[in-house]
């Protein structure tokens, strides 16, 4: 009889992801997979960054706060639900950066970031990069 080994959360949420992707990709979605080192893997659809980060809400939560506050962004709203926690916040040129924080268990959140209309993929990247630097 075959066991059936446990596959790791990382490695299964990043499987469930190329399947996402795979999927838009073949009914007309707009997304961009990067991968980089041991953590870096975000998905970029219709102008929203996702990825993970491999702590709890908590620690999540203060570093989106450090990265606002490193960016220069002003923050004008953080309200918290019982699903996630979203900062709202704009940058010196006025563009509205919506990041939202979501807990998927104690030792990893899902973070969303939206900059602009449209979606800045660059401008959400750079949030990414600050808030992974300040954990």
């Amino acid at each position: 009889m075959k066991t059936i080994l446990p596959v790791s959360r990382r490695l299964f949420l990043t499987l469930a992801g190329v399947l996402s992707a795979a999927t838009l990709a073949f009914t007309g979605g707009c997304i961009a997979v990067a991968a980089g080192g041991v953590g870096a893997t975000y998905y970029y659809v219709h102008g929203t960054l996702e990825s993970w980060l491999d702590v709890g809400l908590a620690p999540s939560v203060r570093a989106a706060n450090a990265a606002v506050r490193e960016l220069g962004f002003v923050k004008i709203s953080e309200t918290e639900t019982a699903d996630a926690t979203t900062l709202t916040v704009r940058t010196p040129a006025d563009e509205k950066i919506t990041i939202t924080l979501a807990p998927v268990d104690s030792k990893l959140t899902r973070v969303r970031v939206r900059a602009g209309l449209l979606g800045d993929r660059d401008l959400s990247q750079a949030v990414l990069a600050k808030m992974r630097a300040a954990l």
